[in-house]
């Protein structure tokens, strides 16, 4: 264990492993006796790229708050839909199952995360026993626990992936189009493979089917302007952004949810990371 301040000491360890591929952890471990709650947080990078090391900052806002904080590696790229849940589902049960040595509370565990991370936040928080996310047991004698979060924080998150996918190819064939645009529907294919998938694995449109699902309290952190994640869904009956669609299903579904709003021009800073601290801090104790 490395000690990177004097409030908590940062840790890389496999926590799962797929054939010769180890997966890791980034804990970031506050200092004391505990026990703490805990947060496991998750990158973005469109689904095919970016490692436990990209959400950094926030993380160590919340490791000096207090929390234990787990910034998962998981499959992504060609791996494809659900590769990404089922290890982020066997990340958190595994968070839990190691509640003495982390010296955590297990029934005191948020997720987060940034940009295709926040959507995989939210699905694997809305899904936490789905037996496809589930599909890996933890090894024989584990505690008995389930995937299921008490908080979601979303950073900007693409909360739907399929209209994401059309906003983004209507972009690249503009007469100038965004930088984002370039190369993003090869993105989605790669991950996603087809739009039947982009559609079912979908925290939008779970709540539109109406569909039985978990709705932990959630925070979204959204910068202004965005055009990446704050669009209109040309192809949705609602005359708003996607981020105030979302928040109207998911209070309709039962949840309770809030939305903030920061300059994008400091969007990665103290200026999301300690709302999202104080969110943790309200709903995990």
């Amino acid at each position: 264990m490395t000690n990177t301040s004097e409030d908590f000491a940062v840790e890389d360890v496999e926590y799962l492993r797929h054939g010769k591929t180890p997966l890791l952890a980034r804990l970031y471990r506050p200092l004391g006796k505990g026990p703490f709650a805990a947060v496991v947080d998750l990158h973005g990078g469109a689904w095919n790229s970016g490692d436990r090391t990209g959400t950094e900052g926030l993380d160590r806002t919340l490791a000096k708050a207090g929390f234990l904080v787990a910034s998962l590696d998981f499959r992504d790229a060609a791996d494809g839909y659900p590769a990404s849940l089922i290890d982020i589902n066997y990340g958190i049960r595994w968070l839990k199952a190691h509640r003495e040595d982390l010296r955590i509370r297990p029934g005191r565990v948020g997720i987060a995360g940034q940009s295709s991370g926040g959507h995989l936040a939210m699905l694997a928080a809305m899904r936490p026993k789905d037996p496809r996310y589930a599909a890996i047991a933890l090894p024989a004698g584990s505690p008995e626990v389930d995937a299921s979060v008490l908080g979601v924080a979303m950073s900007w998150p693409v909360i739907n992936p399929l209209s994401r996918y059309h906003h983004a190819q209507k972009e690249a064939r503009s007469p100038a189009p965004a930088p984002f645009s370039i190369g993003m529907k090869e993105k989605h294919d790669t991950y996603w493979k087809t739009e039947a998938a982009m559609a079912e694995g979908n925290p939008m449109l779970v709540l539109e089917r109406g569909e039985k699902v978990m709705t932990p309290p959630a925070l979204w952190v959204q910068g202004r302007p965005d055009i990446v994640h704050d669009y209109h869904d040309p192809n949705s009956s609602f005359s708003g952004n996607e981020p105030e669609r979302f928040i109207a299903n998911y209070r309709k579904a039962g949840g309770e949810i809030d939305i903030l709003h920061v300059d994008y021009e400091v969007r990665s800073t103290s200026a999301s990371f300690d709302p999202i601290a104080a969110f943790f801090k309200k709903r995990l104790g």
